[in-house]
């Protein structure tokens, strides 16, 4: 399949390059001029316009996959509804909160473009390992696009439609605040494991017994093994660690529906007081695994 791809940094970059090397075509789109002359170097096709990229297309069912922050997608998703023809698939595959979501869906229905929210998960890993994708909207172009979902998946990760719009930037919300709380137990555990009663523990093969066969064994505790092994005294990250919108989304819709999510709030609470300077051992760990899968900066905002 060919498909035009918006966002090529950490995650959107790989998706690039994965359906490249699996056969589809890529129409690579980014406001950065480097970003889009590396990916036209693995055999993306450059353009640096919206309207540029539509001409790629010869009769092709044009699809557009949004790879973006969700402070950009509402005036994105307008500006490619001014320039689609009628029948294209228009995908948000960012972290977008499922309530815009719909909204976004309601503007391309005017336009008889078929959307979809496909929330995906992987981080940088994604490339080697294959990514995790949620999927709401039209069921008929989610089937559409599906040698695409399938070349991402590969080898070991999934996809999954479940049903109507905004579901699955719903589910990846809902993972997404799950993440925040493991990566805190953990955080807190090395934590524990570092100024606990018994000092010099070695906190590399802590992790590592903790990856053979515990009931503990993660790709986040695989991540801070790696850490560990790297310097466990932590020096390079100062210990911020940014909220990022999924939680706090997840715990307002919480309330709306009376529900009590006491771990995603404690761990929702921790970022915000390192915002404002309280750090431990345990948000700097938190900020390390965060620029371990999704390579986010260790020190500032993002």
């Amino acid at each position: 399949m060919k498909l035009i791809l918006v966002g090529l940094g950490k995650m959107g970059g790989q998706i690039a390059k994965r359906l490249i090397e699996s056969g589809h075509d890529v129409v690579a789109v980014d406001p950065n001029p480097a970003a889009v002359t590396a990916a036209a170097e693995f055999g993306a096709i450059a353009s640096m316009s919206r309207i540029d990229a539509v001409s790629k297309f010869n009769g092709e069912r044009i699809v557009v996959w949004l790879m973006i922050p969700a402070a950009y997608v509402n005036d994105e998703i307008a500006e490619w509804c001014k320039v689609l023809p009628d029948e294209a698939i228009l995908i948000d595959g960012g972290n977008t909160d499922f309530r815009e979501t719909k909204k976004h869906a309601l503007l391309a229905s005017k336009r008889n473009i078929h959307f979809l929210d496909i929330g995906v998960s992987g981080g940088i890993m994604g490339l080697a390992n294959g990514f995790s994708m949620m999927g709401g909207g039209d069921g008929a172009a989610y089937e559409m696009i599906t040698p695409i979902l399938d070349a991402l998946s590969a080898p070991r990760g999934g996809h999954a439609y479940f049903g109507e719009v905004g579901s699955g930037h719903y589910v990846k919300m809902v993972h997404n605040a799950i993440e925040y709380g493991m990566m805190e137990a953990l955080a807190e555990g090395y934590q524990m494991l570092r100024e606990g009663p018994y000092k010099d523990l070695d906190l590399a093969q802590a992790g590592e017994v903790w990856q053979k066969a515990s009931v503990i064994e993660s790709t986040l505790n695989e991540l801070a093994t790696e850490i560990m092994h790297e310097d466990k005294t932590l020096a390079s990250a100062s210990g911020y660690v940014a909220e990022s919108g999924e939680a706090r989304w997840t715990l307002e819709e919480a309330e709306r529906a009376h529900i009590t999510l006491p771990a995603i709030q404690a761990a929702f609470d921790v970022r915000l007081a390192s915002e404002k300077g309280d750090v431990s051992y345990t948000t700097k760990l938190l900020a390390e695994l965060r620029n371990k899968f999704g390579g986010h900066p260790l020190n500032t905002n993002g």
